[in-house]
C-alpha cells in the first residue's frame, strides 16, 4: 500500500461485493445470516460505541433498534467474511432532541437510542473519524454518502416521477420513464501550492476562528485535474501555478466529494484574493507551519485532523509525500 492510501477514509480494501447487488435472493440470504451486521445512521451520524472518541458500532440485523429504521437498506459489502448493511434511523425523533446545533459546521450534540447500551450514541462523523480504524472509516463514509445521495434523488431527473431504491441500495429506478440513476461523487481538487519554503493557505467566510486550509475547488465539466488546480488557485488568489502533480485522494462524505490532493508549484508570490471566493490567503513557511501544528501559533489553528489538508501538510513538513 502506498503511503498516500493511509489518508482517512482510504486504504481499507473493503470487499464491496458488487456482483451480488442485483441478486435479490442472495441479498435476502445475507440479510438473514446471523453473522451479518449493520451500520446505523441517524441524520448522517454513525452509531458509535465505547468511551472517548469511540469506535463504529455494528449491530445484528434483528436488533430492536431496526424497528425504527427505514425499510430501504444499503448493502455495503463484506468485511472479514461477514456481510455489512447500512440502515437509516432518521425517522426516529429523540425525546430530548435539540435542533439548534444540527446544521452547524461541527455538530457537537449526540443522540442515544433507548434500547442500546449507554455508551452507544450517534455522533458527528467529522468529529469522530480519526478514532476509527481504516475499515470503520470506509464503512461509515460509504453509508453516509450513499444515504445522502438517496435523500437528494427521490425523484427522477428525467421526468420528475418518484424513484425507488434498487440494486441493494446502489441504484434508483424510475418506473415512469424507465430511467436508472446511480450514486455520484463530485471531484474536488485540493492543492498543496508551494514556492520555495512556503505553502499557500486560505480561509473561507464563516469558518471557525483561526481556521485556514489548503485551497480547494470543484473540477468543472471538460476539465483536467491539472487545469482545475491552476484555475481554482488563480480565481481565488491571483497566483499562477506551473507544474502540477497528483499526490493522494480522499472520499469526503460532506456531502459526497472525492478530494484529489495535488501539489502545484507557484510562479509568483503576489496574492490578490477574490473576496467572493475566500476571506483571506497567505504564504506560510515551514518554520511557521511547525508552530501551527504544535498549537503554538497566536492566530492560526492547524488543519483539521483527518482531513486530507492535514495529511498533505503534515507529510510536506516531514518530506514524506509520495
Amino acid at each position: 500500500m502506498k503511503h498516500a492510501e493511509t489518508v482517512t477514509f482510504g486504504g481499507s480494501g473493503l470487499d464491496r461485493a458488487a456482483e451480488v447487488r442485483g441478486d435479490a435472493a442472495k441479498i435476502a440470504d445475507l440479510r438473514s445470516d446471523p453473522t451479518t451486521r449493520a451500520v446505523l445512521l441517524w441524520r448522517g451520524k454513525p452509531l458509535l460505541s465505547g468511551n472517548g472518541s469511540g469506535t463504529l458500532a455494528l449491530v445484528a440485523m434483528d436488533h430492536p433498534a431496526l424497528a425504527d429504521a427505514a425499510k430501504d437498506e444499503v448493502f455495503l459489502g463484506r468485511s472479514e467474511g461477514r456481510a455489512i448493511f447500512a440502515c437509516d434511523l432518521s425517522v426516529w425523533i429523540p425525546d430530548d432532541l435539540d435542533d439548534s446545533t444540527i446544521d452547524q459546521f461541527l455538530d457537537p450534540s449526540e443522540q442515544r437510542y433507548p434500547s442500546l447500551p449507554l455508551d452507544h450514541r450517534f455522533a458527528e462523523l467529522r468529529a469522530t473519524m480519526t478514532g476509527f480504524s481504516a475499515r470503520e472509516a470506509e464503512l461509515a463514509a460509504t453509508a453516509r454518502a450513499v444515504f445522502q445521495w438517496h435523500d437528494s434523488h427521490l425523484f427522477c431527473a428525467r421526468c420528475g416521477a418518484p424513484t425507488q431504491m434498487a440494486m441493494a441500495g446502489w441504484q434508483r429506478d424510475c418506473k415512469s420513464c424507465g430511467g436508472h440513476h446511480f450514486p455520484r461523487t463530485d471531484p474536488v481538487v485540493i492543492m498543496l501550492v508551494t514556492l520555495g519554503n512556503s505553502v499557500l493557505m486560505g480561509r473561507s467566510p464563516g469558518w471557525p476562528e483561526g481556521m485556514y486550509s489548503l485551497l480547494a475547488g470543484f473540477v468543472e465539466p471538460g476539465e483536467t485535474i491539472e487545469a482545475a488546480v491552476r484555475r481554482e488557485v488563480f480565481e481565488e488568489t491571483g497566483v499562477r501555478v506551473g507544474d502540477v502533480d497528483y499526490l493522494a485522494s480522499q472520499p469526503w462524505p460532506f456531502p459526497a466529494s472525492l478530494m484529489l490532493g495535488c501539489r502545484g508549484v507557484a510562479l509568483g508570490h503576489e496574492i490578490t484574493i477574490d473576496p467572493i471566493e475566500i476571506e483571506d490567503a497567505l504564504w506560510i513557511n515551514r518554520e511557521e507551519m511547525l508552530q501551527i501544528f504544535s498549537g503554538r501559533h497566536p492566530t492560526i489553528k492547524p488543519a483539521r485532523e483527518g482531513a486530507i489538508a492535514h495529511f498533505l501538510l503534515r507529510n510536506w513538513l516531514a518530506d514524506s509525500l509520495d
